[in-house]
């Protein structure tokens, strides 16, 4: 077993200007979940922080600017992933996304582990982001099997 296997909780989300400058696409309390499972899937999902509930509580009848508004405070996907050992990279095969450009793409994050912390370093198409991870502690299950 891999030691990225398991939850990780999101600490922060930053992408790196040319000048130095730190921006944060989600802003700087966005909440996040990474997961890696023993037989090699990946599901990522990150979101801003308090967002507002849409007036329906059918998201299909969101109106065109609460679904802009919803659409760039949210950012997922799910696919398999492969590690690299010589380059420290952890290569996530994007199968399914929020942003349909990354879906059947390889996204390439280089890592490093900090204690607790997993931190992914990756140049993109939009500038260079730097995503840190915090290891979950196991969740107590009460007596019954975790998966139900």
């Amino acid at each position: 077993m891999h030691t990225l296997v398991g939850a990780w909780r999101l600490i922060t989300w930053q992408e790196i200007l040319p000048d130095g400058r730190i921006q944060y696409p989600l802003g700087e309390a966005a909440r996040g979940q990474l997961l890696y499972s023993e037989d090699g899937h990946v599901a990522a999902q990150l979101v801003s922080a308090d967002r507002a509930r849409l007036k329906e509580p059918d998201w299909r009848q969101a109106s065109t600017e609460e679904a802009a508004r919803t659409w760039k405070e949210y950012f997922g996907y799910f696919g398999t992933f492969s590690i690299d050992e010589k380059e420290k990279a952890v290569i996530h095969h994007v199968d399914g996304a929020w942003f349909p450009n990354i879906e059947h793409t390889q996204q390439v994050r280089h890592f490093r582990l900090e204690g607790r912390r997993l931190i992914l370093d990756a140049d993109t198409e939009w500038g260079k982001v730097r995503i840190i991870w915090e290891r979950e502690r196991q969740v107590a299950t009460r007596g019954r099997s975790a998966l139900g």
